[in-house]
């Protein structure tokens, strides 16, 4: 029962980060700033990034840590998941080369804005629709490959694995938010990538000729 009670205070702690962080992330809010704050905007995405960060740390922190096993795995079975957690770390460093990275911690807003060149249309970061690199396979690899890379334990404890669901649930409803920015920013050419690549799983990495007319008109 004890264990019980600790996994819902996780999820309910887990959840109200994920509150936080999407009502931060909505353009409501970030309009609110734009018209009340305005020389704030600039900074916007870099305070999100860190107050994430920050609120995750804590969370973290107070959440309740069961530590029954559920399993952990012997040799060799241990060195195949570590190698497998290694090419998911490399599928990530692969997805975040093709995306602009100073943008989306914050930096280049600042940038701009110190450059007087700073639009605030584009609220706290300019939406990029991306066709290149691991973007053909799937259409959020980012989120892909940091599940594989999170659930690539070779020991696992019921914290961890409460902790990995939960974030497992947020990045797929995440998805369907940033999608929603997407056709909102780039309309048809978004739908029609929708119908070509898969979500979250890749199924196959052969392009099609929709695909590679689509990667041609971006």
């Amino acid at each position: 029962m004890k264990e019980v009670l600790e996994v819902i205070a996780i999820v309910l702690l887990f959840a109200s980060f994920a509150v936080l962080h999407s009502v931060l992330a909505a353009f409501k809010v970030k309009r609110v700033v734009k018209d009340k704050f305005p020389k704030l905007l600039p900074y916007y995405r870099l305070i999100y990034n860190l107050v994430a960060l920050l609120c995750f740390y804590i969370i973290y922190e107070i959440a309740p840590h069961p530590d029954r096993v559920l399993y952990d795995l012997l040799f060799p079975y241990d060195i195949v998941i570590f190698v497998l957690q290694i090419f998911s770390l490399i599928g990530i460093v692969w997805s975040v080369s093709v995306i602009d990275g100073y943008e989306f911690l914050g930096w280049s807003q600042i940038k701009r804005f110190l450059n007087n060149n700073y639009n605030e249309q584009d609220l706290d970061e300019k939406s990029t629709f991306y066709i290149k690199g691991p973007f053909r396979i799937v259409r959020h690899p980012i989120y892909f490959f940091f599940i594989l890379f999170l659930g690539l334990r070779p020991t696992m404890d019921l914290y961890y694995v409460t902790f990995y669901v939960c974030i497992v649930v947020y990045f797929y409803l995440g998805t369907f938010y940033e999608e929603k920015r997407l056709i909102e920013a780039f309309g048809n050419k978004y739908e029609r990538y929708q119908k070509l690549v898969p979500r979250l799983i890749p199924r196959s990495i052969k392009a099609s000729n929709d695909l590679k007319e689509l990667i041609e008109e971006n």
